[in-house]
C-alpha cells in the first residue's frame, strides 16, 4: 500500500477539520474546535486498482498572531489551501501560504485551493474576479461544502490522483 501526506492549510475558521471529517467520517458538526499543532487522520482507498493511505495533517490556521509550522509541511506529497468563500481575507491568506509551500515543496508537488463554504455561496464576499485571478495564475481550485460533502470526495480523489501521476 502506497502512503501519502497530504497537508491542509488556511486561515483559521476556514473549515479544515470540517473537510477532513467529511471526507473520513461523512460526519459534520457546527461546534468549532480549533485545532492546535496539528491533528493527523488517515483513510485508505483503492484509486484506479492503486490501494493507498491518506495521511492527512489537519494544520492549526494561521491568523495575524499564529504562523504555520512550516516543518509539517515536510513531506507532504500533496496539499489543500483553504479559503471561506464568505471572508475575502482567507483567500489573501491562502496565496501567502501557497507561496511559503512553493518555496518548501516546489512546483512539483500537487495542490489545489479549496472554496469551502460553498452551500451559502449567495453569501460569498469571494467573488468571480477572485477566481478569474486565480485561473491566470494557473491556480486550481474547486467549490466545497463540508457541511454538505459537495465536491469533497472530487477533491481528494483529484488530489491523489495527481499525487499518483
Amino acid at each position: 500500500m502506497i502512503s501519502k501526506k497530504i497537508c491542509m492549510l488556511g486561515a483559521f475558521s476556514v473549515g479544515k477539520t470540517a473537510l477532513v471529517q467529511q471526507y473520513v467520517h461523512s460526519i459534520f458538526s457546527d461546534k468549532y474546535l480549533s485545532t492546535v499543532g496539528v491533528k493527523i487522520s488517515k483513510k485508505e482507498l483503492t484509486l484506479d486498482g492503486t490501494d493507498v493511505t491518506l495521511v492527512l495533517w489537519d494544520m492549526e490556521g494561521k491568523d495575524l498572531y499564529v504562523d504555520v509550522n512550516i516543518s509539517y509541511l515536510r513531506g507532504a506529497m500533496g496539499y489543500f489551501l483553504i479559503v471561506d468563500g464568505k471572508r475575502k481575507e482567507t483567500l489573501q491568506v491562502a496565496l501567502e501560504l501557497r507561496n511559503i509551500a512553493l518555496d518548501l515543496l516546489g512546483p512539483q508537488v500537487p495542490h489545489y485551493f479549496l472554496l469551502n463554504k460553498a452551500d451559502l455561496e449567495q453569501e460569498w464576499e469571494v467573488r468571480n474576479e477572485d477566481l478569474e485571478h486565480l485561473r491566470a495564475l494557473g491556480i486550481p481550485f474547486l467549490k466545497t461544502s463540508a457541511k454538505t460533502g459537495m465536491g469533497v470526495d472530487d477533491a481528494f480523489t483529484g488530489l491523489t490522483k495527481a499525487m499518483l501521476l
